[in-house]
């Protein structure tokens, strides 16, 4: 049997939201057992208590966390390694929004650090589906500072500072730590974010549950969180052409590329000292690596490549759509 490290798919977790729907049922195609409302499919995560499963070859049944820990950088790569330590450190979800989540601010590194917090949290939204109409809030609409968002949330009038944005299907939003944002309803998405889920809550559109009782707010610790610039566009620009590496988005905290493949193709990460995520966002496709170990990923399906591995070869069923997610070394500016 060979015990070498392999291509790595995972079992999904679910989340049932209050604002949750039924598109990751509907629309992808996964059983939903016992859940009304799900908001959330974490499709790769090394969080905490929440930590994916390995669902494929000698490592089925393995956390994330412990094969990182007893693989190290062949596994996710020596930068990340030093970097994280045994926490992997990109969470992939996606989301199902049937009514309006919070208005809310993500704390960056530094902040987190000071506070204690696990890490701060960047992340970037892929619309995979949108009814006609649907609208999400990223960052403020006007000259804002803190005077006129404390007002604004005195009088309960935050909504009319904020940046609405509409939005289709592959449209993409960067939402780094300190973008105030909301996502709105009829639109599922793709979430490739830090691994972290601390979120400041600064406004629940005034929304009680059965018992009268307003969820909790986070105003004082939001305060410092919060980036008050304005921004010319808070949409993402890309290359949308198939059969090539597209760059959508490239940080220290990850970058993201789309894969959008009619055919098939051989991907080379000899020189790339990190862990790939291939999140299938739509279609599905197969794969074979150089040692001959194959499978299946359908949409909403991560694929999680292990650093020592230097090709991939991809066999779209049909057309098919690809996020490809790694962390680059970058120099401190």
């Amino acid at each position: 049997m060979n015990q070498s490290l392999y291509p790595l798919q995972f079992n999904p977790i679910f989340k049932e939201k209050i604002w949750g729907g039924q598109r990751i049922k509907n629309k992808l195609g996964f059983q939903l057992p016992g859940l009304n409302n799900c908001g959330e499919l974490w499709s790769l995560s090394g969080y905490e208590s929440e930590q994916s499963e390995v669902a494929n070859g000698f490592l089925e049944g393995n956390s994330l966390n412990e094969l990182v820990e007893i693989y190290m950088d062949d596994l996710v790569g020596s930068p990340v390694y030093e970097k994280f330590g045994d926490v992997f450190p990109i969470l992939v979800k996606i989301l199902d929004a049937e009514d309006w989540l919070s208005i809310q601010v993500h704390p960056d590194d530094e902040l987190a650090q000071e506070r204690g917090l696990l890490g701060g949290k960047t992340e970037m939204w892929y619309i995979l589906d949108a009814e006609a109409d649907s609208k999400l809030i990223a960052g403020f609409s006007q000259k804002v500072d803190k005077e006129i968002y404390m007002k604004a949330i005195a009088d309960k009038k935050l909504p009319d500072i904020m940046n609405f944005e509409d939005v289709k299907v592959g449209d993409v939003f960067f939402m780094p730590s300190g973008r105030v944002h909301a996502l709105g309803p009829g639109i599922l998405l793709a979430e490739i974010q830090q691994t972290s889920d601390t979120t400041y809550r600064i406004y629940d559109w005034d929304r009680v549950d059965d018992k009268g009782k307003a969820r909790e707010l986070h105003l004082e610790e939001a305060m410092d969180a919060i980036d008050f610039q304005l921004y010319d566009n808070y949409k993402t620009p890309y290359n949308q052409s198939p059969n090539i590496t597209s760059p959508i988005v490239d940080t220290k905290f990850f970058t993201t590329n789309l894969l959008h493949l009619t055919r098939n193709l051989e991907k080379n990460y000899v020189e790339l000292d990190s862990f790939v995520i291939l999140l299938c966002i739509e279609g599905q496709f197969s794969y074979k690596d150089e040692l001959g170990n194959s499978g299946l990923i359908k949409a909403g399906e991560s694929l999680l490549i292990p650093a020592l591995l230097e090709k991939i070869e991809l066999y779209p069923q049909g057309s098919c759509k690809i996020l490809e997610v790694y962390i680059l070394e970058k120099q401190e500016k």
